[in-house]
């Protein structure tokens, strides 16, 4: 399975990467492939897929509440030559008018804008999302990102304090899981958009879809986040907000985030106890996203797997919290082995 992020930590692939930076790098698994669907697929089975895809966003597109016509705005995202009443800028812009839409639609609407242009994000959807979710990390990391970029060092600095003094880190993954997981079964995917010889049958498209189109969420810079905690260890009011945000990482919607949110305290705490409590429990995340990385790897071949995957993800919850219910449910332990090390990344 394409689905989920396997703690692919672009913050720190650098070689030269600073302490924090590198730290984060040293137990990552390598980048997880491309998880568009037609990519994810055999050449054989990609344009029928794409036909169902299209078929889907038409049966999904008539409707007024949010969820559901932001699942049609994920599934056309990567489609080619979408007719206009159907594409995506069409469907995330009639989510947000939606009675019903909240800080998830805004997050994916982040990307309804032109690379070309020079406007991408869409300004528009992040000035709605510091005004919907001003308690959400993510948003505040999110224009951080953006700040440093475009050289806003004070700006940036006060992005990093608003983050610190959030509630909570949720990147919308969840909700964006849900709203596909619980609209893929309006329609049976085709036979032809199986795979040959693979047992999950139905099932394990309709997982591939929901996953893989969940795993282009927009992502906040924690590259930058790290760096500009890296860059002002030495002052104390940059220190204290790096570790309070570590906190709130630590508990954070994605396995990426809670992976930063331990380094910073790894690297920055000034007890031992804490640094090493930190790098065990980063050691036990690592486990975490490979021992579900190989699970769902299992679920093209066990339709009741990929079944019991896409009722998870029905259930709402947070990507993290998805990964940890699926291993449990398994009986896969949440605590790595004490004899086990992690593989170091491939360049």
């Amino acid at each position: 399975m394409r689905g989920l992020r396997y703690l692919a930590l672009s913050l720190a692939c650098a070689a030269g990467a600073g302490p924090i930076m590198a730290a984060a790098a040293d137990q990552a698994p390598p980048p997880a492939p491309a998880a568009t669907a037609a990519a994810a697929t055999p050449a054989d089975t990609a344009p029928a897929l794409i036909a169902f895809q299209r078929d889907l966003i038409s049966v999904l597109a008539p409707q007024a509440d949010a969820l559901p016509l932001l699942a049609a705005a994920l599934l056309a995202r990567p489609l080619p030559s979408q007719p206009k009443y159907n594409d995506f800028h069409t469907l995330i812009e009639r989510s947000a008018k939606a009675d019903d839409a909240g800080a998830a639609v805004s997050w994916v609407r982040l990307t309804d804008c032109d690379v070309k242009a020079d406007t991408c994000p869409n300004a528009s959807a992040l000035g709605k999302l510091t005004a919907q979710a001003p308690d959400n990390a993510a948003v505040w990391l999110f224009k951080l990102g953006l700040d440093s970029r475009d050289n806003k060092k004070d700006a940036a600095r006060q992005d990093l304090a608003k983050a610190a003094a959030a509630k909570l880190y949720d990147d919308y993954t969840g909700i964006s899981l849900k709203a596909l997981s619980s609209n893929i079964s309006l329609l049976p995917p085709p036979a032809a958009t199986v795979p040959a010889g693979a047992a999950a049958g139905a099932s394990g498209v309709q997982m591939m879809i929901v996953f893989g189109t969940a795993d282009t969420q927009p992502q906040p810079s924690l590259q930058a986040t790290a760096q500009l905690c890296q860059d002002g260890a030495g002052d104390d009011a940059v220190k204290d907000d790096c570790l309070k945000l570590g906190k709130i990482l630590e508990w954070g919607s994605s396995p990426l985030a809670r992976s930063l949110g331990l380094h910073l305290r790894e690297v920055l705490a000034a007890d031992p106890t804490q640094q090493e409590d930190a790098k065990r429990a980063r050691r036990d995340l690592v486990w975490q996203v490979q021992s579900f990385a190989e699970l769902s790897a299992r679920a093209q071949g066990d339709k009741g797997l990929a079944q019991h995957l896409l009722a998870l993800a029905r259930s709402g919850g947070t990507e993290m919290s998805l990964m940890l219910a699926a291993l449990r449910d398994y009986g896969m332990p949440a605590e790595a082995p004490a004899d086990w090390q992690p593989a170091h990344p491939q360049s």
